[in-house]
């Protein structure tokens, strides 16, 4: 979307290559896979990707035969399946980048390939690729998503054992045991629902344990009522800092519950809000935040569609899904064929299948990126206060290791965690890209204001 962006809100010539070493630029991670049970975690009404068109995914949806009869008012309240997500993407990629018309100066091109450095040039800079091969580039935009897990303890040793499933986006489901065996689940969170509804589409009838520390999987959408208590009139919420905000919120959960009312209606206030009381934060209280209140945040936070919370529930209610509340303390291979999985509260569980979905790694300085590896020992990016993501200045420029705006260097998506801390969900994406195209095209003057020369951008 930074790349559509650009092209779209260009008025003068400019060359745009995405580099994707998947081949379909578009549909990323998470809408590339086919699998129909998969429904998106957002209704139809907020899943636009244009931020100055609210309603431009409601509109391409009329085009497709199955949704064309529908009325809006029921459809801006359904989950869409992801695969169709991804089309919808794909179609804003072909319009905007594979055939973008005679209004346009804009042209692109895509290229399948991994990027492993960036490196300064004479003019702009130089991108490295794994096969050696070079690209020159004005500018860069890094939109390289969540980071794989994080490595387990003992998980080094099993990289290329058959039970094990290190990335919970790796093609697994040609690997199931038996329907007598057992799979193990790391992590209850979005990822883990997602394995949960595919074993049941599969119609494996095996016993599926999950492991997470405390336990919980995300709460179902629900209709919330009116609630103008929260926030109190006269409160900003950004100047109120941790603790005081934890009392508050926790003062109106409680008076939610005694209207029988979910609690989570706080956390949809509180959205409006978020990046503005994140940025308010000392350092110390985000990370206090991310270790102590995160993984309930999430739960309320990061909801998913009635239906398969239903499902999930379902499987709790048959006793096919077992849920243990513990942290991980080890993986190891249990013979040829299973995986041990060591828990913190002296218990083990032994997989046929062992899945690794424990949610994106969220260190910088641990990454596994070869690209971010070495923009990191070059100084290139840096990490924020908190390490959980590269540091950049407000208009999405990255800040190298010596406190300096980089010339070249810009940053969107799940990376500036720790800038914004809200980053994953299309409502914020869309507005970042947006953003990063602003500051982008705001190079294609010089300072007398005329037109610089076609200028050559990286995303």
């Amino acid at each position: 979307m930074s790349a559509v962006n650009l092209t779209r809100l260009s008025r003068h010539p400019l060359h745009v290559t995405v580099l994707d070493d998947r081949g379909s630029v578009g549909r990323g991670i998470a809408y590339g896979v086919r699998r129909p049970e998969y429904l998106l975690n957002v209704a139809a009404r907020n899943m636009s990707a244009l931020p100055d068109e609210p309603d431009h995914f409601l509109q391409w949806l009329h085009t497709r035969a199955e949704f064309e009869q529908t009325p809006d008012v029921e459809l801006r309240e359904r989950f869409i399946p992801r695969q169709i997500y991804g089309d919808y993407l794909r179609s804003i990629v072909a319009h905007h980048l594979q055939s973008p018309g005679e209004l346009t100066l804009a042209t692109a091109q895509f290229v399948t390939g991994t990027a492993v450095d960036v490196e300064p040039a004479r003019a702009g800079c130089l991108v490295h690729l794994a096969d050696r091969s070079v690209l020159p580039a004005d500018r860069v935009v890094l939109a390289t998503g969540n980071e794989p897990p994080a490595p387990l303890p003992g998980s080094a040793d099993l990289t290329d054992h058959p039970a094990w499933i290190g990335d919970p986006w790796d093609v697994w489901e040609t690997r199931l045991p038996p329907s007598d065996g057992d799979i193990v689940i790391l992590g209850t969170g979005l990822s883990a629902v997602d394995a949960v509804v595919t074993l049941r589409e599969l119609g494996w009838l095996g016993r599926i344990h999950a492991v997470s520390r405390h336990g919980w999987f995300p709460h179902a959408h629900f209709r919330g009522i009116d609630y103008p208590e929260f926030p109190p009139p006269g409160v900003d919420l950004a100047e109120l800092g941790l603790r005081e905000l934890q009392s508050l919120v926790a003062e109106h959960c409680s008076a939610l519950h005694e209207r029988n009312e979910n609690p989570a209606i706080i956390v949809d206030k509180l959205r409006p809000h978020t990046q503005r009381i994140w940025a308010g934060f000392t350092d110390d209280e985000k990370v206090a935040f991310a270790k102590e209140t995160a993984a309930r945040w999430n739960v309320f936070r990061h909801r998913i569609a009635p239906v398969i919370h239903a499902q999930v529930t379902g499987s709790r209610l048959t006793g096919q899904l077992g849920v243990h509340a513990a942290g991980i303390a080890r993986v190891s291979a249990a013979g040829r064929n299973r995986v041990d999985v060591e828990l913190d509260d002296g218990a083990t569980l032994t997989g046929d299948l062992v899945i690794n979905a424990t949610g994106p790694s969220t260190r910088l300085s641990a990454t596994r990126s070869a690209l971010l590896q070495n923009l990191l020992r070059r100084g290139a990016v840096a990490s924020d206060a908190v390490d959980m993501g590269v540091r950049i200045d407000a208009d999405h420029t990255v800040v190298d290791a010596a406190g300096e705006r980089s010339p070249w260097l810009l940053a969107v998506g799940p990376m500036l965690r720790g800038t914004y801390w809200e980053t994953v969900a299309v409502p914020e994406l869309r507005f970042q890209a947006r953003r990063v195209a602003e500051t982008v095209l705001g190079a294609t003057h010089d300072e007398r204001g005329e037109v610089a020369p076609q200028l050559e951008y990286m995303i």
